[in-house]
Parts: C-alpha cells; sequence; structure tokens
C-alpha cells in the first residue's frame, strides 16, 4: 500500500502492482479496494493499477465533516501524482467521483463509468431506507446495514447476495458500514448539471446491466448524452455487480474499450 495526501489534508492510500499504462480503480459504497482483487490479475498483466481506497475505509484516513466534493479531490490528488495520463475505472458512487474528479485533472486518458447512482427523478431510495439503515448501524449491526442496502437499495437479488456474503471481501464492507449512510445522503442531494460536462473530450464507456433497476438506465443516459465522447456497453442479464456475477463479460467490455487504439486527435 501506498498513500498520498489529498487537498483537505487527508491520507488516501492505493495499492499498486502490474505493469504497464496507469489504471486508476475508484470503488462503490460499502467496498474498499480489495473489492477489486478478483480481477487484478488481468488487469496487472495490461497496466500498472493503483487501486484506491476512497476516504473513510481501508488504509485511508477520513476528515470530521464529509462532503462529496472532497472525494472528488482525492480521485484528482491521485491522478494527478502518476507521471502520465491514466485511465480510470469508477464503480457505482465511484463512478460519480471519477467522473467529477475528471473535471479537476487533465490527467484522465479514458473513463470507464459503471452505473453512477445519478439522480434524474425522485429520490434514488425507497421513502424510509436512510433512517433504516441507520437504526441498524447504531445497534452495532454493520452486517445488517450492508445487507440492507445491496437488498432494498442496490436491488440485488438474494441469490447475488448470497454470492456477495460469500466473497473474501464481505468483512471489508461491513467495516465501512458506517459510511453508508452518509453517501446516500449525500449522492441524493448530488446534482449532475450536464452542461459543466459538454465540453469534456475524455473518451467514456458506460457500463449497464440489462437487467438493472430503471434508475441506473437512466443515470447512465443521462450522463451519454451530457458527454460529448460516451458511449453504452450493456453486459446482458447483469445488475450492478457484474465484475462478480460475470467477470469474464465485464473484463471483456473494459479491456476492449480501454485497449482500443485511440481515435485521431486524441
Amino acid at each position: 500500500m501506498q498513500a498520498i495526501t489529498s487537498s483537505d489534508g487527508t491520507t488516501i492510500a492505493f495499492e499498486r502492482s502490474g505493469k504497464g499504462p496507469p489504471l486508476v480503480l475508484v470503488h462503490g459504497t460499502t467496498a474498499d479496494h480489495t473489492r477489486w482483487k478478483p480481477l487484478l490479475p488481468r488487469f496487472e498483466a495490461q497496466f500498472t493499477v493503483y487501486a484506491v481506497d476512497r476516504r473513510g475505509r481501508g488504509g485511508s484516513g477520513d476528515a470530521a465533516g464529509y462532503a462529496i466534493e472532497r472525494e472528488f479531490e482525492d480521485i484528482a490528488t491521485v491522478v494527478d501524482a502518476i507521471s502520465e495520463p491514466s485511465f480510470v475505472l469508477g464503480h457505482s458512487y465511484g463512478a460519480v467521483c471519477s467522473l467529477e474528479a475528471s473535471l479537476l485533472t487533465r490527467g484522465v486518458r479514458k473513463l470507464v463509468l459503471y452505473e453512477p447512482p445519478i439522480r434524474t427523478g425522485g429520490s434514488l431510495y425507497p421513502e424510509g431506507t436512510v433512517e433504516r439503515l441507520e437504526a441498524l448501524l447504531d445497534a452495532g449491526d454493520g452486517d445488517g446495514v450492508v445487507s440492507a442496502f445491496f437488498r432494498d437499495v442496490v436491488g440485488a437479488p438474494d441469490a447475488e447476495l448470497s454470492m456477495l456474503r460469500s466473497l473474501p471481501n464481505w468483512p471489508a464492507r461491513v467495516a465501512a458500514a458506517h459510511t453508508i449512510p452518509r453517501e446516500m445522503r449525500i449522492n441524493d442531494e448530488y446534482r449532475f448539471e450536464p452542461m459543466r460536462f459538454y465540453a469534456m473530450r475524455v473518451p467514456t464507456l458506460l457500463l449497464l446491466g440489462g437487467e438493472s433497476p430503471p434508475k441506473f438506465k437512466d443515470a447512465v443516459e443521462a450522463v451519454r448524452a451530457a458527454l460529448p465522447e460516451a458511449r453504452v456497453a450493456v453486459m446482458p442479464g447483469q445488475q450492478h455487480t457484474a465484475m462478480n456475477t460475470a467477470p469474464e463479460l465485464f473484463l471483456r467490455e473494459v479491456l476492449d474499450f480501454l485497449l482500443e487504439p485511440p481515435l485521431p486527435g486524441h
């Protein structure tokens, strides 16, 4: 593990491995850098991987007050610390952080965003969900918080939730349970402003599960419409965690995009 200091003085840790052009991996809510471990051998064969622990979990520090903007700065700081332009892959909440970070640095070479939870209409969450998770957290039931998040927010079927619970990084998810309610509250307040991205020239792949809830489909379409060089890849039969449920499909979409020759002018 290595670490850098973000703009507000918070330590942001990442695991560096592999050899090749840099690839920054940004996990979503509930996770830490270990969520990428099953995919690392394939990534490390092509890239120097920087698997980030977002603030509040793993080896990273935290701040007294939470603001999503600090997360944008964290990812931009990691990218700026690398000596050449980087590929960036962000999942879920980490996709929002990666997208916004691309406006703070010129060091993003290509961007992969997997179902950023961007609000396009009403609340992203069923009424009372955040309060219910906070009550579980106050009762010391971190496992219940994570399980309820995947079941009630992500919409993971029982079989997918059972699979996630069986993975080695489930304890890390439980350890980060305290970050879930705050990210849900802030993410529901975050407003995607398309006009800010109309001039962004970073080639972007938007990943979408073919069986994902409508809120993710709406969010992906909103981002696609705003980014001049974005395209969508739909993964048939998948939802929000295809890197676990269909890793070969996920890797094929990501690697084909990242490794394809750049278009003229890029």
